[in-house]
């Protein structure tokens, strides 16, 4: 029996334009930290960000729906393996990779339902969700999994880039893929180098004798070490354009990827 596509594909393609605009957000704030006295922003400082804006809510009610596919999709593609990963370590390592973008987008997803007042991560006395993250990310085997697992994530992307295998899910023309792969390129390159330094931070934190019970290193804290490096606003600068193109990448793949849910089931 075969996947519902009439409304999987729709909901895969939303949960691309979703991430576009979020990483459209953070890129925009970098470039902008880069050059001026603005701060860098994180995935749910995209999410603020959007809330203050005219129609905000609404803007935000649109997000938590694409999230929401962008999640489902994910299960799909790393479950069903859609786009025929196979049961090799490296395919495994790809399908566990979905599966950890399933969790992060859903926590997202999660985060900008609170912000509507409309999911709690806990209530009064109890712990957050926040909260259970930040003690987990205090124990070391996590703390080590977590680095492992995104160094996997940030090398996967920058191997998709060099080999330009993401073409493979790309149904379109050669004119288009020839503006589709400079962008592609970039931008993956980008988002892979910002994983990479996520997992350093993780690493280093699991380095501690007493890793600190807070809040994890992610995006924020990644463009803010790369920012404290010599030369650190160029290199800022050249982040944040990096990420701007991945944005463009993932509204590439919400108009041209090939969803293959009819060949789940």
């Amino acid at each position: 029996m075969s996947l519902p596509d009439h409304w999987l594909k729709p909901l895969a393609r939303a949960g691309y334009a979703s991430r576009g605009a979020v990483y459209l957000i953070i890129g925009g704030f970098a470039v902008l930290a880069a050059i001026g006295p603005s701060g860098t922003k994180d995935s749910e400082g995209a999410l603020l960000t959007l809330l203050q804006q005219p129609f905000g809510r609404v803007l935000v009610l649109m997000m938590i729906a694409g999230l929401g596919g962008f999640v489902l999709w994910r299960l799909v593609q790393s479950l069903l393996d859609t786009d025929d990963h196979g049961w090799s370590a490296k395919g495994l390592s790809v399908r566990v990779g979905l599966l950890s973008s399933a969790a992060t987008y859903a926590l997202l997803a999660f985060y900008a339902l609170s912000l509507l007042d409309l999911w709690r991560g806990g209530g009064q006395g109890e712990f957050s969700a926040a909260d259970r993250i930040a003690v987990w990310f205090s124990l070391k085997p996590v703390l080590l999994t977590a680095s492992l697992v995104i160094a996997g994530v940030a090398i996967a992307h920058v191997y998709k880039a060099a080999t330009r295998r993401y073409a493979d899910h790309f149904d379109t023309t050669e004119e288009v893929m020839r503006l589709v792969h400079p962008v592609s390129i970039i931008g993956l390159a980008a988002r892979g180098m910002v994983w990479g330094v996520i997992a350093l931070l993780l690493f280093l934190r699991f380095l501690q004798t007493s890793p600190p019970a807070g809040e994890p290193p992610g995006i924020k804290a990644a463009l803010s070490y790369i920012q404290g490096l010599p030369g650190g606003q160029w290199l800022l600068g050249a982040t944040g354009v990096g990420l701007l193109l991945f944005a463009a990448y993932s509204f590439s793949e919400a108009v041209w990827r090939r969803i293959n849910v009819e060949d789940a089931g």
